[in-house]
């Protein structure tokens, strides 16, 4: 399956330091946008809801 993965908005200006997501089935998935060519991270939909709600808390 190939992935199409879509930069965030924040990925520009100040805050250049973002992640790429995609959504696949059945799992939700992240990159680091300035390195796409590296590793994936892979999260269920129940799971991805928790890591974002963890992210957004820091």
């Amino acid at each position: 399956m190939e992935l199409r993965f879509s930069k965030s908005s924040y990925s520009d200006g100040p805050y250049a330091a973002c992640v790429e997501a995609a959504s696949g089935v059945p799992d939700r998935y992240f990159r680091d946008s300035k390195n796409p060519g590296g590793g994936v991270l892979a999260f269920s939909p129940a799971s991805c809801g928790a890591f974002i709600k963890a992210l957004k808390s820091e």
